[in-house]
């Protein structure tokens, strides 16, 4: 048996920060031109070197004049003053201004030397033929004049370091002939996926071989951006010793810091503990926490060429690359890179935590928890529309190999190790995963549908989780969605108080290959044949409405519904979504499977009609008026019917 690598005592959560706290992520300063500075953190105090503006200039269309000449000017009896002639923007006036003398000034433009002031042209009168002009106001010296050095003056401080540059500052620096910038490096970091059934997406997939798409490089790389980091992706490692210690130590030399996912735990094949122990050092294996147990800080060694061409990383050290393996599983590593990597790259980069990264909620429903680590709990947000009580929290747990849990959650609640649970109704803070979420516009759960999946196209950030017709109506009576969608006639929505948005029917029955090779009728035939056969899960509407079904057959054959089933191959196994089980006879693996029509015509599958079930759309009562379920029954009168006649099987009820 091969000897296992196992944890070591989990560290504290603080311990874990403590760790990466203590690695040196901070990049040297660099200088980059202003025109790619937007973002950037300022290394260094910038001060003026010259007056903005760099002249006295007019504010405003009008006449120069010296204030003196209008003293007592009004609209019954003007200062008629002689126009000496005319100064544009972004000229050297020709011209000065004399006792009893105007000039026609553009706004911006220089001041002409002998004026003092500017009279808006409003207030003034052309005479003469334009050889002069009626000033009907009085203005004081400096009066629509910006004085050189107004804005920004020579030598003064214009901006510190620890700026972020936005627009604003930019321009500013730019007023400043500045032309390049000192700012903080971005680290640079190093993404890395181990693990041999990782394809990178646009590569050929091997489902069969057990192979999945990399999630997590695209995914931390893009977290890394977000935290202001400079995310740079490797070449995927696989479970190999070597081939790991090359690409970890590839990356260490490149970068400020390096993240691996996956290969953490303690596994026959997780060897890059080993690389970090033998090319480093290991500072944290493990950490009480969850999701994210399997976690790893620690430093990699960066090694020069000894001076006879070999290379001896213990001897010849150039330095260090900090290191931090996050879990496998993309909710996990995300989770995980969010809590403890993200703060420390933001640090060393010299970006502030956003301030909404953050918000405060109530739980839609109690959770319970005693694993004795802290958990960072996923949960998924939704607008109650009460102004006073507004956010709902509630639980996203679909697993933490679940990549839709990435879209499905907005952020996690820390509870700690010492909490038994967490009340309905209770405050909690929830850590946003990124400042950009926003929660849906309206919640929806229940039945998978793909008329619902079109109608959904046509509301604005809709969020819905097919959870099947039972568990819809479960956590509708619980108050959480704004509306569910079931289908099937098993009296299930007894007791759930909700308004019906809509309703229609879709044809259901048995898909099977194309042109019905097994020459299969009914749903006697599973059971009086050998046939495999492809469920749905027991949440869902259809699967209630094939049991309604064959608990019919059953009776006219005297026999119990359990019997029946009994005789079906495959009648447990469940598939998640409507296309699911027909996919699976697509594939060769199954003779038929429970679905609806419009999935046999789009797969160019064989269809042998069942029954016919009813789709309702219920809304919770408490949300009505809510936005999005005003959108939403809006839609249902507006769409529904042509997304209706656009599905084989589906219509109105008659």
């Amino acid at each position: 048996m091969t000897d296992r690598k196992e944890f070591r005592d989990l560290s504290d959560p603080d311990e874990a920060r403590d760790a990466i706290a203590s690695l040196d992520l901070a990049p040297d300063p660099e200088e980059v031109p202003l025109a790619e500075a937007r973002g950037r953190v300022l290394a260094e105090r910038i001060d003026a070197d010259l007056d903005v503006p760099g002249f006295d200039r007019a504010s405003m269309d009008g006449y120069a004049v010296r204030a003196r000449d209008t003293f007592g000017a009004d609209e019954t009896d003007p200062a008629v003053l002689e126009l000496a002639g005319t100064v544009h923007a972004g000229e050297e006036p020709a011209v000065e201004v004399g006792e009893g003398q105007a000039a026609e000034i553009s706004t911006g433009a220089v001041m002409p030397a002998g004026a003092d002031s500017v009279v808006m042209v409003e207030r003034t009168d052309e005479r003469d033929d334009g050889e002069a002009v009626a000033v009907r106001t009085a203005v004081a010296p400096g009066d629509h004049v910006m004085l050189a050095g107004a804005d920004v003056a020579a030598g003064e401080r214009a901006l510190g370091p620890g700026t972020r540059l936005t627009a604003r500052e930019i321009g500013l620096l730019s007023a400043l002939g500045v032309e390049s910038v000192p700012v903080r490096g971005e680290p640079t970091v190093g993404i890395v996926s181990t693990g041999d059934e990782l394809v990178r997406p646009g590569d050929e997939l091997d489902s069969a071989a057990g192979q999945i798409y990399d999630v997590n490089s695209y995914t931390v790389a893009a977290a890394v951006a977000e935290a202001g980091g400079d995310p740079e992706l490797y070449p995927h490692a696989g479970d190999d010793y070597e081939e790991m210690e090359r690409v970890l130590r590839t990356a260490a030399e490149e970068c400020d810091l390096v993240l691996s996912s996956g290969s953490t735990s303690a596994s026959a094949v997780d060897v890059i503990y080993e690389v970090i122990e033998e090319r480093g050092e290991l500072l944290v294996h493990g950490v009480a926490v969850k999701p994210g147990k399997p976690m790893l800080v620690g430093r990699l060694d960066v090694s020069e060429p000894r001076s006879d061409g070999s290379e001896d990383e213990r001897s010849e050290s150039s330095g260090d690359s900090a290191y931090v393996g996050l879990p496998g599983y993309p909710v996990s590593a995300l989770t995980i890179f969010r809590t403890f990597v993200a703060p420390a790259i933001r640090q060393a980069a010299g970006v502030p935590e956003p301030a909404t990264a953050t918000v405060e909620a109530r739980m839609a429903t109690e959770e319970r928890y005693g694993e004795g680590r802290m958990r960072m709990m996923p949960v998924g947000l939704t607008e109650t529309g009460d102004e006073e009580d507004d956010l709902l929290a509630y639980v996203v747990d679909k697993g933490s190999g679940a990549t839709t849990s990435l879209v499905e959650a907005d952020g996690v609640v820390e509870v700690p190790a010492d909490t038994a649970y967490v009340a309905e109704g209770e405050t909690v803070e929830v850590q946003l995963f990124s400042p950009d979420v926003r929660p849906p516009t309206v919640l929806g759960v229940g039945e998978d549908d793909p008329a619902l999946a079109r109608l959904l196209d046509a509301l604005d950030r809709p969020r819905y989780l097919s959870v099947g017709s039972r568990e819809g109506l479960r956590r509708l009576r619980d108050g959480v969605p704004d509306f569910a969608v079931t289908s099937g006639e098993s009296g299930d929505d007894r007791g759930v108080e909700a308004t019906e948005l809509g309703s229609y029917e879709r044809d259901w029955g048995l898909v099977v290959s194309a042109g019905n090779p097994e020459g299969i009728s009914g749903l006697a035939d599973l059971a009086d044949r050998d046939l495999r056969f492809v469920n749905r899960g027991s949440d869902s509407g259809l699967r209630t409405s094939l049991g309604d079904a064959l608990a019919d057959l059953a009776d006219e054959r005297g026999v119990t519904r359990h019997d029946l089933v009994d005789a079906i191959d495959g009648f447990e196994l469940a598939a998640k979504a409507h296309e699911s089980p027909a996919r699976k006879v697509a594939g060769g693996q199954a003779d038929a499977g429970l679905g609806l029509r419009a999935t046999a015509e789009k797969l160019d599958l064989g269809f042998v009609p069942v029954g016919t079930e009813t789709v309702r759309v219920l809304a919770n009562p408490d949300r009505e008026s809510k936005p999005g379920v005003r959108e939403l029954a809006a839609a249902l009168d507006d769409e529904l019917d042509a997304v209706l006649s656009d599905l084989a099987g589906f219509g109105r009820e008659p």
